[in-house]
């Protein structure tokens, strides 16, 4: 049985020439058709309700399922929102672009064709960049409607058109892929991206965003393209990377085994960790697309197009460089505070005019993440305490009117209660001690502790904390901890 630890790009197909064994390594090659459903109010065709849930089929009308006679008007938000998702992703934004009809049987497309775009889509030619440094492009973005929901129950099957008619995009990126690790980077940043700018919130678990991963494999330095597959409708990024490695490792031994890979579209069982046949797969000309006739043509001025580029928020990779580079921040925690959009608008309230504002990222990554337990946590950033309060915080400890361990009490404080730190550290609090109050403090943290100073005496370094400790506790964090371990050095000799 094939082991899972071998990676696909460490299997070798042994050939003898000449009496010599040669190894040949292969290359993955893949590329994703990536789904998200826009966050429209309104379906792209009508004007009922996208919102997730509600009772089977309570969510549609005759335009949703096509009855005859009806007529659709597409939705101005959603092109809206697809020229954010085109100009996000570093897209040439079409002026003129026009509704086709992708035509194919399914029970969940209750008209037997699907509203999308095929020569002339909204955007095209983009890319994401990977932290590698790669660029995956994206050869376009076009919009389409959803199709209704197939639920299998006990032999029977039964259709939910409520998502029929849900406002699309389709993210088609090139065969630019090599690793399930760029696969997983490129979803990532796919799916943080769209929630930044707010077209979706891409929730993998809901539908909201999909992914079709196209992948084939090729010795390593070959050009040319292997036969494709596509695995189906994928809405978890752990699972799309086990169904990428358990595929690549399938088609290298159906390749050494002397066989040929089919295109095919497949299905992903993460029970058993395979993938299986659905169905052969389709090319372009199968859909037999046309025209839409009851759409006009869209069309988008340089003009719109620029008010929208200029209502997009600063995206994540900007925030990252600039938090990286303006503030000093380590890149892991600048990582974490622009995962999401709440905490970076957070961060940037809270740090406005601040001194320092990694000591603001140091009390976000550090004591506020401690209380979040969940990515779902982090996402809403729900805490009691709002940027201006912790900016206040912040700016009394740049100004050394608090000292850090009484500010990190305080903030625990803030946190649990919702109130300001000045409802924690009074005026006598902001003094500090003076040099007299210190030194007495010292002497009796000496007095206090014979054992802790006879250990540090006999060259155990660390007992000088526990001093340094007792000081900092009998203060209520008012002295400097570096100034008291320099005084109980002093004065232990």
């Amino acid at each position: 049985s094939r082991k899972k630890t071998l990676l696909y790009d460490e299997r070798m197909n042994h050939r003898v020439t000449k009496g010599m064994v040669i190894p040949m390594k292969y290359e993955m090659v893949a590329g994703f058709e990536t789904h998200i459903e826009l966050g429209t109010k309104t379906k792209i065709f009508c004007g009922c309700s996208t919102e997730f849930g509600g009772a089977p089929n309570s969510h549609c009308c005759p335009i949703c399922i096509g009855l005859p006679g009806t007529l659709p008007k597409l939705n101005h938000e959603v092109v809206r929102y697809a020229i954010m998702a085109g100009l996000a992703t570093n897209c040439e934004i079409a002026n003129v672009s026009k509704m086709d009809r992708k035509n194919y049987c399914y029970p969940d497309l209750s008209k037997a064709y699907q509203i999308s775009q095929y020569d002339r889509p909204l955007c095209q030619n983009g890319y994401v960049q990977l932290s590698n440094g790669r660029r995956i492009r994206l050869n376009r973005i076009h919009i389409e409607e959803d199709a209704g929901k197939l639920i299998h129950q006990h032999g029977d099957t039964y259709v939910d058109y409520n998502r029929g008619g849900v406002p699309l995009i389709e993210i088609v990126s090139e065969p630019d892929i090599r690793s399930v690790e760029e696969a997983r980077e490129y979803v990532e940043k796919l799916q943080q991206v769209m929630r930044y700018i707010g077209v979706s919130d891409c929730k993998m678990q809901e539908g909201s965003m999909r992914c079709d991963v196209n992948i084939s494999v090729r010795p390593e330095g070959s050009e040319a393209f292997g036969t494709r597959t596509e695995i189906k409708n994928m809405n978890s990024i752990t699972f799309i990377t086990r169904a990428m490695e358990y595929e690549a490792e399938r088609q290298i031994d159906l390749i050494e085994s002397g066989g040929k890979v089919v295109q095919e579209t497949l299905r992903y069982d993460d029970a058993t960790n395979t993938t299986s046949p659905m169905r052969g797969k389709e090319d372009a000309h199968d859909y037999r697309y046309f025209r839409d006739p009851d759409l006009v043509t869209i069309q988008v001025t340089d003009q719109e197009i620029e008010e929208i580029r200029q209502s997009l928020p600063e995206l994540p990779s900007v925030k990252l460089e600039r938090y990286i580079n303006d503030f000093g921040i380590p890149e892991a925690d600048a990582q974490m505070l622009t995962k999401y959009r709440a905490i970076s608008e957070y961060f940037d309230r809270a740090s406005q005019g601040v001194k320092t504002p990694k000591t603001v990222s140091n009390f976000i990554v550090g004591q506020i993440f401690r209380r979040l337990e969940t990515e779902a946590d982090k996402e809403a950033f729900d805490v009691k305490t709002s940027p201006e309060q912790l900016k206040e915080l912040v700016q009394l400890l740049d100004d050394g009117k608090i000292k850090n361990n009484l500010a990190k009490s305080a903030l625990e404080k803030m946190l649990d209660s919702g109130e300001s730190v000045t409802a924690f550290v009074s005026e006598s609090d902001m003094g500090g001690l003076d040099d007299s109050a210190l030194d007495a403090l010292c002497r009796e943290a000496i007095s206090s502790n014979p054992n802790a100073v006879n250990d540090y005496k006999g060259g155990k370094e660390k007992a000088i904390k526990a001093l340094v400790g007792f000081v900092m506790k009998n203060s209520k964090g008012k002295a400097d901890a570096t100034a008291a371990e320099a005084k109980l050095k002093e004065l232990i000799g």
